[in-house]
């Protein structure tokens, strides 16, 4: 995918970062946003209906190959699983359609953004840095949370913590414009949707929880891991795992055997709205499998 060229988007790009910097801290290697999150790869499997909706390559393919990013927000690496602040969950899709061609699904589990640009949004994050969120009155952040309502409605909106990554639901960021073989376009966002059905947990038991308790359970979900491997180093770990991809082929990557391990089926409900009054659903199959991992800092072999 090529990197953008606009002076002024990439201008304003590095404003969002440094923002997200004085937001967070320093973190050198991690993602501004997210930071803390577990990869997966696997399969996508579309059903015949999807092709109805779009001719997107990985709709009408029979299958096409997907690398999956479940993860906490902010720009903490090692933010616990069940602090509040670790709401929404991210899950973003990538469809690896040949050797450096891919399409993306980002999503989040709070349905909207608060802003609808990307300079409301560095307005919203220069706010938030020159602002105590426990003292609001008088702040930037009270003033533009009084003049932007939606931003408003984001930041008040429910976000209880699941019992699993596997149990929540996510919304695309962004809306994409799907045309179909007949060349009939509509625009809409992707909801991902758990075929079990959201499970949250209430405030007294997620704080029972452990730190990492989400990517835990994502790896027993998937991997089944072995109960002797059950008492790894989690933090390191789980913050280093997210690295990864970002850093293959460097002197990390030394550190990393990845194979597959043992695969679970997933199959998530995916809605795209075409209208106010009605909706599309398909059903695609994603088959997920764990990659067997050794611990950064003691060499162990966690799957």
């Amino acid at each position: 995918m090529p990197l953008p060229a606009d002076e002024k988007l990439i201008a304003l790009s590095d404003q969002i970062l440094q923002q997200f910097d004085t937001i967070f801290g320093l973190n050198p290697g991690f993602r501004p946003a997210h930071a803390k999150g577990i990869m997966l790869a696997g399969a996508f499997t579309p059903s015949a209906e999807a092709a109805t909706l779009t001719r997107a390559p990985h709709i009408v393919r029979e299958s096409t190959p997907v690398t999956v990013r479940f993860s906490d927000s902010t720009g903490i690496p090692l933010v616990p699983d069940n602090d509040q602040n670790a709401n929404p969950r991210g899950f973003a899709i990538r469809f690896n359609l040949a050797e450096h061609v891919h399409t993306d699904i980002v999503s989040h589990s709070t349905d909207g953004f608060p802003t609808r640009t990307g300079q409301e949004f560095l307005e919203l994050l220069t706010a938030l840095a020159t602002s105590d969120p426990k003292n609001l009155a008088g702040t930037p952040l009270e003033a533009f949370l009084g003049s932007h309502p939606k931003a408003l409605a984001f930041v008040q909106a429910p976000k209880p913590a699941p019992s699993s990554f596997a149990r929540e639901s996510y919304f695309g960021v962004t809306a994409m414009k799907f045309t179909n073989k007949d060349g009939v376009s509509r625009f809409g966002r992707y909801r991902i949707v758990p075929e079990a059905g959201n499970d949250h947990l209430d405030d007294a038991a997620a704080a029972a929880k452990g730190p990492d308790y989400l990517m835990t359970e994502i790896v027993e979900r998937v991997g089944r891991v072995r109960s002797s491997s059950r008492s790894w180093c989690r933090s390191r770990t789980m913050a280093m795992w997210s690295m990864m991809r970002r850093f293959i082929g460097r002197k990390i990557a030394r550190f990393w055997n990845l194979a597959h391990s043992r695969c679970l089926l997933l199959l998530p409900t995916r809605r795209v709205s075409r209208s106010r009054s009605s909706s599309i659903r398909f059903r695609g199959l994603m088959e997920l499998s764990l990659r067997t991992i050794l611990c950064w800092s003691c060499g162990r072999r966690f799957i």
